[in-house]
């Protein structure tokens, strides 16, 4: 099995792929000219991160005016139609005129607010004329550039939700309003931080864009190949050897990436063909890698652009947000892992040869200051400072282990810069300098170019490298970019309209006749009719979250899903951090649930399989992330951070969770010591969802009901194998 990652091979993969990275041809002098201007966005926020960020309205103008403006460049109006053009006066460098005027119009419309920012106090609730023209230009420029990086649903909802915000009184029982005229709709869009310029942006403006940039320069200095290496080591020898390795190198480079799609084309470049080799069915094959994928933007401490989010929605540091994720991630490989296990066991598979396995050891001889830049980071995060510091931190350690190491071999002059100029960075982050901070990290970037060209030291790669990479970063925050400025017109409706209170109160109604109806049929000992309300509430917030998802990405589902539904969750006593996590994984499900599962199609494409069967069984493997957003919101403690958390607690759930997976993905692959029957996968699956029900009690029910199953498969195996 190959392990070696290429970076130009997953850059086509991605771009096959995922229409979010498809960029249309350019000619050289356009080409450079987007190239400087992502190369100058990333060196934006690289910049703002270490030496201080710009104010609130002019950082995040500044950002949306790059993002949007370099959209209409890089993407074609009908991306199946794009095509390299010559130039000429209607098609100046290559690209339609039109595309340059748009490109103009929404870095104006962009930057007007932070232009008129001292003067904004006065306009907020009574805009002039020009204000309302510009918030317009800005306003449809931002749906078209959602629309050519992301498709039509997401423009499609936005649009809808303005709709409602204008034509309220026509609207019956509930959701009726007063209604807004354009000129409100646009004041409270773009004069206000309620709406493009709100916290969408602003969390991709601080924080999501630095760590796309940390994961980008973390693989191409090899931290990702010396995952992938000792997942291989560590996992491939066993039955079915490179399904594992898939589950154990999306779960290690999920920590990088932050992203399903990437995450399934780089893994799954290495990992499918070999699945398919040892035989596992193509469609399989590609569906354990598209589940596996998923958990990338669920794993600490990258974590998805969602993940920051919560900082800001509920206030709590970054931290405490990675320490609740750990356990309900570990959950997610954990069911993949089995499912993939019992396929191996039920159909014969293989594991790898030591011929097809790579040396750990050699991998952490050529690697192993690549770990540098990653316990920087996590380090800098623990020790209470902001995540763009911390990101600015891992940044520029990727930067220094690139230019002071190589894979060739460490020279002793190399790895003492290599230390040297960590020490200046720690001494830096920590504020000891205070202001002299700034002039000595510049004194030192200047030292680690003069040591490189006077040392001749090898390197990871190279200064067009380093800049290839910075110039990816800014490829991936694009379309999220546009996404994030979208769903702030979603968000600016639902505080204009108070839609979000009318929708927790329907839930919460529809919730309580559904549970009076389930309680007339099931008996009162086995469950309350408070709990009752709260699992039907549950299930239509968790239908909807994947609803959404099929359309949407996982941000812009989140942030809909927790201005919208979560509030009903908290209403019904739900910590309002566990009712975020809940919507969270829901969004994060939606990437492998058909007919829109964009990490299992791309899978698909690798595995030359059908995608919707690929899709389906995708969603299959990953059910048991389905079950663990249950067990912890009725057993909180999963999650570390809740209140009244005891050890005691945890244990009990950690447990239950760890059989209720068990047990279901058992029966989801038919074997468990053996091939399963029907009524021994019914009495699993009864099995793994009383196991979902808090305490002690409800974990020894479910092994009880469980046990017949189990036994019978015992006594099974014994007699096949005395056979």
């Amino acid at each position: 099995m190959s392990t070696t990652i290429d970076d130009k091979a997953i850059a086509e993969l991605e771009s096959k792929y995922d229409s979010e990275m498809r960029f249309r041809p350019m000619q050289n002098i356009a080409l450079k000219t987007v190239t400087f201007l992502l190369l100058a966005l990333s060196a934006f926020h690289y910049y703002t991160a270490g030496f201080g960020l710009l104010r609130e309205a002019t950082h995040r103008g500044v950002h949306l005016a790059f993002v949007v403006g370099l959209i209409f460049l890089v993407f074609a109006f009908n991306k199946s139609k794009a095509a390299q053009q010559a130039s000429s006066w209607h098609h100046p460098f290559g690209l339609p005129l039109y595309d340059w005027i748009l490109a103009i119009l929404a870095v104006v419309s962009s930057l007007y607010i932070p232009y008129i920012f001292d003067d904004l106090a006065f306009r907020v609730g009574n805009p002039e004329s020009i204000d309302v023209v510009m918030g317009t230009t800005l306003i449809v420029l931002l749906l078209e550039a959602t629309r050519r990086s992301m498709g039509w649903p997401l423009p499609i909802i936005a649009i809808t939700f303005m709709t409602y915000a204008m034509f309220g009184p026509y609207f019956p029982g509930l959701l009726k309003h007063a209604g807004a005229s354009w000129s409100q709709v646009v004041n409270h869009q773009y004069l206000t931080s309620q709406g493009v310029y709100g916290i969408a942006v602003g969390v991709v403006a601080t924080y999501v864009f630095h760590f796309v940039l940390f994961g980008v320069l973390a693989t191409r200095i090899g931290l990702g190949q010396l995952f992938l290496d000792v997942a291989s080591a560590f996992a491939g020898k066993y039955a079915g050897g490179p399904a594992k390795v898939s589950v154990f190198g999306s779960a290690m480079f999920g920590m990088l990436s932050g992203s399903s799609v990437a995450n399934a084309v780089t893994v799954g470049s290495l990992t499918i063909p070999a699945m398919i080799k040892v035989g596992y069915p193509r469609h399989f094959a590609g569906a354990v890698e598209a589940a596996a994928s998923t958990g990338g933007q669920i794993t600490p401490p990258i974590m998805g652009a969602a993940a920051f989010l919560m900082i800001e929605f509920l206030g709590l540091p970054y931290a405490t947000i990675v320490m609740a994720a750990i356990f309900p991630a570990f959950m997610h490989f954990y069911g993949v892992f089995w499912q993939v296990h019992f396929e191996a066991k039920r159909t014969g598979l293989r594991g790898l040869t030591a011929e097809e396995l790579p040396s750990v050891r050699e991998s952490f001889r050529k690697r192993w200051p690549t770990l540098i830049p990653l316990i920087l980071l996590v380090g800098t995060l623990m020790s209470g400072f902001t995540p763009y510091v911390a990101a600015f931190a891992g940044i520029t350690s990727c930067i220094i282990v690139g230019m002071t190491t190589s894979e060739k071999g460490n020279t002793a002059m190399g790895l003492a810069v290599m230390v040297a100029l960590h020490l200046v960075l720690a001494v830096s982050i920590s504020g000891q300098l205070q202001s002299y901070g700034v002039v000595l990290f510049a004194v030192g970037a200047l030292a680690l170019i003069a040591a490189i060209k006077a040392l001749n030291l090898p390197a990871r790669f190279t200064r067009d490298e380093l800049m290839e990479a910075f110039s990816t970063g800014a490829k991936y925050a694009l379309a999220v970019g546009a996404a994030a400025g979208t769903v702030g017109l979603v968000i600016g409706v639902v505080t204009l309209t108070g839609v979000g209170f009318k929708v927790s109160y329907i839930v919460n109604a529809a919730a309580g006749s559904m549970a009076d109806f389930f309680t007339t049929i099931l008996p009162a000992w086995l469950i309350s009719k408070q709990a009752l309300m709260l699992l039907c509430a549950l299930f239509m917030t968790g239908f909807v979250c994947i609803l959404m998802g099929c359309g949407i990405p996982t941000t812009a589902n989140y942030i809909i899903m927790v201005t919208v539904a979560a509030p009903a969750l908290v209403q019904m006593g739900v910590e309002p951090i566990v009712a975020h996590f809940f919507v969270f994984y829901y969004g994060v499900l939606a990437d492998i649930t058909p007919p829109v599962a964009l990490a299992a199609y791309a899978a698909a494409g690798m595995a030359n399989s059908d995608p919707f069967k690929t899709g389906n069984t995708a969603f299959r493997l990953g059910l048991g992330k389905a079950l663990v957003p249950f067990i912890f919101v009725f057993s909180p403690a999963l999650l570390l951070v809740t209140k009244g958390f005891t050890w005691s607690a945890f244990a009990v759930v950690f447990v239950a969770c760890l059989s209720s997976i068990l047990l279901l993905a058992a029966a989801l692959s038919r074997y468990l010591f053996v091939e399963t029957n029907r009524w021994e996968r019914w009495a699993l699956v009864a099995a793994a969802l009383i196991m979902i029900a808090p305490g002690l009690q409800a974990l020894l029910i479910g092994w009880a009901v469980a046990l017949p199953a189990i036994a019978s498969q015992l006594i099974r195996q014994r007699r096949l194998v005395a056979a």
